[in-house]
């Protein structure tokens, strides 16, 4: 019998999300009746609110809950989340995280008669997992020790529903109907120490960039990328434009309508790819067979064992045009 309700729980971290967005295409392709719910961390639901396919989307704050497990407004967020969980009987629930505490909540859904939950089976390379999910939920589905991402996640829901996702992978992402602007974004912030590429270089990047007329946007979203990004702007002058703090989906809308992005291993990078824009992603380590872009042929990883020089990323950025 073809699923009618399926839950999503694929909480963080944003690039993560991202790339498991195309799993919302594919069952509607497979499951045209269908009604898709996602828990998701609550700084990414606006992002997943966008997404063609998704019938609810529920915020869960288990980071800023942590903070104040025991205040009066956190018990009560809490008890509302769960309420919203429960309110709806699933015929497929799947964590697609394969952590503990994103297994709990799939196990914490309800399930229609019928109903199963399921998860990875076991762990691949360069992926987070923890064993005990296996136990946690009703089917533990084995993947490949070696495999993309986005790739992944497509795979366990074919696996769990019973179909093989075939084509690329497609975002489908409710995106602004501007026209592109005349600049390149760059995707300069990281989490990991390990993913960041030199300013210099960057600058150096950049100086190429407005010899050829191109304005450089520059996002950041906190304390320290802004100091990042205005020793980067000094020596670009009036072609630097440093971006204001703003929410993500603003983020999107804005990168939406650049002429591309380059960026490093990075949530802003996965952003990229969903939007379909012009994209050199830099990797600083050997991870761009599990993250980088695959499919197009205007978005390209550059770089691996070590960071790549400024030569190599403007190669790889005029391959892309």
């Amino acid at each position: 019998m073809e699923p009618v309700n399926i839950l999503i729980v694929k909480m963080s971290s944003l690039g993560d999300v991202v790339q498991t967005m195309p799993v919302v295409h594919d069952l509607m392709c497979q499951f045209p009746h269908a009604k898709v719910d996602w828990v998701v961390e609550e700084a990414f639901a606006p992002l997943v609110q966008r997404l063609s396919g998704v019938q609810r989307v529920l915020p869960v704050a288990q980071r800023r809950w942590r903070k104040s497990r025991w205040n009066t407004a956190t018990r009560k967020e809490r008890q509302q989340f769960e309420r919203g969980l429960h309110a709806q009987d699933y015929d497929a629930v799947i964590d697609f995280q394969g952590l503990i505490k994103s297994a709990l909540q799939a196990r914490s859904a309800r399930l229609k008669p019928g109903g199963f939950n399921a998860t990875y089976g076991n762990a691949s390379d360069a992926c987070g997992y923890e064993w005990p999910v296996k136990l946690l939920l009703q089917r533990g589905l084995p993947m490949p020790r070696r495999i993309h991402a986005v790739a992944r996640y497509r795979l366990l829901a074919g696996m769990a529903l019973g179909y093989q996702p075939e084509g690329a992978a497609v975002y489908s992402l409710h995106k602004p109907s501007a026209a592109a602007a005349p600049g390149v974004v760059f995707a300069h912030g990281t989490t990991r120490a390990d993913n960041e590429w030199p300013e210099e270089r960057w600058i150096e990047l950049g100086l190429r960039l407005r010899a050829q007329g191109l304005r450089i946007g520059l996002p950041q979203c906190n304390d320290a990328e802004l100091q990042r990004v205005q020793r980067i702007a000094a020596p670009l002058g009036d072609a630097a434009d440093i971006w204001p703090r703003m929410p993500l989906p603003a983020v999107m809308d804005r990168m939406a309508t650049s002429a591309g992005v380059i960026g490093v291993d990075s949530g802003l990078s996965h952003m990229a790819v969903a939007l379909d824009l012009p994209h050199v992603q830099i990797f600083s380590q050997p991870r761009a067979w599990r993250a980088g872009p695959v499919g197009r042929r205007h978005q390209v990883a550059v770089g691996g064992e070590c960071a790549p020089d400024t030569d190599a990323v403007w190669k790889a950025w005029a391959a892309v045009q």
